[in-house]
């Protein structure tokens, strides 16, 4: 069983569900990415979603395109991204990571090299926005050789044979986009998703969790409802954007935030 599948089989177990953050490598300086990372998780977060930074983030809103832009001030490339889950392997080997971004720094690296040292490093899954599960065959397969899970989007557009297609490749969980359009904070129709939800959970097992405008702990509580987890990017990046000159504070705003997503989850 794979980190990804004991961690959703644990929460479920103890009736709770996911809190995934996001935090862009790297942003704003690469010295401080893993001790935010063992920061989150002692704020009470059940897997870590790590995004490498990369020039064009298609998928991104402002906020994450601006920590892109803070990360590759320092250079921080994939193999660097790799480095800093080495590091905080050593000390954390139960938290689930996944790594987000897009397909051109895996291309460069080759799909087996990449495959190969992120297992090595301790990732346990992969979510490539820009590669469609139709066009990730040789991907998937230095993934499922490496035991790494590939993970991928769902949106609300999203048929039934779409999404059927999609299910066949993913494996540890479903990411589902509540919004049309980029990453950032908007409002959520949390009817509307778990109408969708619902119908999505006729043709799966997966764990599906929801990402896309979850900004407070209202919203995060709302959808954890109808969800197996919670992603929060835009608003951890933006906490980190707000403290930038000083480590202390981003690492004391990040956790509070977070704490405050966690007791608001588990109340359901």
């Amino acid at each position: 069983m794979s980190r990804l599948s004991k961690r959703f089989a644990d929460l479920a177990s103890n009736g709770k569900k996911a809190l995934i953050p996001y935090v862009t490598a790297g942003d704003p300086d690469p010295t401080i990415t893993v001790s935010l990372m063992h920061a989150m998780v002692e704020a009470g977060s059940d897997i870590i979603e790590i995004g490498v930074p990369f020039s064009d983030p298609m998928a991104d809103g402002p906020v994450i395109q601006q920590a892109c832009e803070r990360a590759l001030i320092h250079n921080v490339s994939l193999s660097d991204v790799l480095d800093m889950v080495t590091t905080f392997r050593e000390t954390n080997q139960e938290t689930p990571v996944v790594l987000m971004g897009y397909l051109n720094p895996v291309e460069v690296m080759g799909y087996q090299i990449f495959a190969q040292r992120a297992a090595a490093a301790g990732v346990d899954g992969v979510l490539t926005v820009d590669l469609p599960p139709e066009e990730a065959e040789d991907l998937i397969v230095a993934f499922e050789a490496n035991k790494i899970d590939p993970i991928f989007l769902v949106s609300p557009e999203s048929t039934v044979d779409r999404f059927k297609q999609i299910t066949k490749y993913s494996r540890g969980f479903l990411y589902y986009v509540s919004l049309k359009g980029v990453t950032g904070v908007k409002s959520i129709d949390a009817e509307a998703v778990g109408h969708k939800l619902s119908e999505l959970r006729d043709y799966t097992g997966l764990p599906i969790c929801v990402g896309f405008g979850i900004n407070n702990a209202q919203t995060a509580a709302t959808i954890s409802k109808i969800a197996n987890g919670v992603v929060v990017g835009s608003a951890v990046v933006k906490r980190i954007a707000e403290n930038q000159n000083d480590q202390a504070k981003i690492i004391e705003e990040v956790k509070s935030f977070l704490a405050g997503l966690r007791q608001a989850i588990d109340a359901n």
